[in-house]
């Protein structure tokens, strides 16, 4: 009788170690369990932080590009006043052209101080050999007095911002005679 026994059945004589082993495979299976578990919440929060951080530098960069400008337009506003001030003063009836000359000049310096403040230099080349990095060449007259490729006069100034140029200086270049 024994051709009768299924061999897909479990042998009862090696039930014991049997029973031990799956216990512990179905420890093995839990603890699998607990650090997938774990593992995908250290995940999503990782990914939770990600996302904070992304939006809070979007937020970030947009404050930026709205009010970056902010203290340099607030020490701006001081050269604004001048203006304002200068052309009320223009329309007094005992306006002279020397006062508004004198208001003038105190505005460009005002002018000149703010843009040293934050970093903005003027070019002005007047006798200095032509650079085309810093100059645009408007024109170039023979001179006998000024060397070949030097600055004769300087139509407009350049600027820098720190090490940049923001606008090259227009001048007019010597070159020789003749």
């Amino acid at each position: 009788m024994t051709d009768n026994i299924d061999p897909a059945a479990p042998d009862l004589g090696a039930s014991a170690p049997a029973a031990d082993e799956l216990s512990l495979l179905k420890a093995r299976l839990a603890e699998a369990e607990q650090q997938v578990a774990a593992m995908r919440d250290q995940s999503l929060r990782a990914a939770a932080e990600a996302d904070n951080v992304r939006k809070r530098l979007e937020r970030d960069a947009e404050t930026s590009k709205k009010y970056g400008a902010e203290r340099l337009l607030g020490d701006l506003l001081a050269v604004c006043d001048s203006l304002e001030l200068g052309l009320k003063a223009a329309q007094a009836p005992d306006a002279s052209a020397k006062s508004i000359g004198d208001g003038l000049a105190l505005t460009h310096k005002q002018l000149g101080t703010f843009l040293e403040k934050h970093g903005v230099k003027a070019v002005d080349p007047a006798g200095q050999p032509f650079n085309p990095e810093l100059h645009e060449a408007v024109s170039a007259v023979p001179s006998a007095e000024v060397a070949p490729n030097h600055v004769i006069s300087v139509m407009q100034k350049g600027y820098r911002l720190h090490e940049r140029l923001l606008r090259p200086a227009m001048v007019v270049v010597a070159r020789a005679p003749g």
